[in-house]
């Protein structure tokens, strides 16, 4: 059986731990707000009326592509598409492409961020089949102007967060909706995590302090991976109507 991607890809190491998966929604939750595209996330509603669920539903469609065999993930990514769809057609208008590359170059950059993180250093060649996984995707999506390198790629990125970040009115009340849905504690462990992962230019934009109060955190944090507590402080950081949802991130789908 031929799958999406391979059994032994750094990827699936990548996106079948819990504490990776969340470190790469921190990060992204941070960007979506800056980008300048972000009305269209706002044009249902889903996303400020409920940031948690829209998370874990983003997850869920994320690590069905990876996990699965080919013809699936396939099947998984026009859905995908048609959902987009269905939401060109009701707003009467197109998503720009280079609103769906950016949201890609998030998953490619925080994907390797995040491990780096919780993990180790990745190789350039781990780093490449990173890439080369979600320009799969992207590709399958029919995205347009896509790098065919993971130099390429870095270049393009750098370029992204230079011209395609904006602070403004959405940014504001996207932030408003994730502190009135986590609560103060929890959110302030967000905008620390968010610090800690992000790129320069996007802790810029929010005001983020040069080092995050959360790095020396960290090695408590893994400890308590070696000792099995990690389950217990996941479910700390994330309000308990989500329990099921944040222990299913260590479970890898079948």
């Amino acid at each position: 059986m031929e799958y999406f991607v391979e059994k032994h890809s750094i990827v699936r190491q990548i996106w079948g731990k819990g504490d990776t998966i969340l470190f790469i929604f921190a990060g992204a939750s941070a960007e979506f707000a800056l980008n300048k595209a972000v009305d269209w996330l706002y044009y249902t509603s889903r996303l400020p009326k409920d940031p948690l669920a829209r998370l874990f539903s983003t997850v869920s469609y994320a690590r069905e592509i990876v996990f699965s065999e080919k013809d699936a993930a396939f099947r998984a990514i026009d859905r995908i598409n048609a959902a987009h769809a269905s939401v060109e057609t009701s707003r009467g208008a197109k998503i720009p492409h280079w609103a769906y590359r950016d949201v890609l170059f998030m998953l490619i950059d925080y994907s390797i961020r995040s491990f780096e993180i919780l993990e180790r250093k990745l190789t350039l060649a781990e780093k490449r089949e990173v890439f080369n996984v979600f320009y799969k995707l992207g590709r399958h999506m029919g995205l347009k102007g896509l790098p065919k390198t993971f130099e390429g790629f870095e270049e393009m990125r750098n370029i992204h967060l230079k011209q395609d970040l904006y602070y403004g009115d959405y940014t504001r009340d996207l932030f408003k909706q994730y502190r009135n849905h986590l609560g103060f504690v929890r959110y302030r462990l967000l905008l620390e995590t968010q610090n800690l992962i992000c790129p320069k230019k996007v802790s810029t934009y929010l005001g983020f302090r040069r080092i995050s109060l959360l790095k020396p955190a960290l090695f408590f944090y893994k400890f308590s991976r070696n000792i099995k507590l990690d389950w217990l402080l996941k479910e700390l950081i994330l309000p308990s109507a989500y329990k099921k949802e944040v222990r299913s991130l260590d479970t890898l789908p079948v």
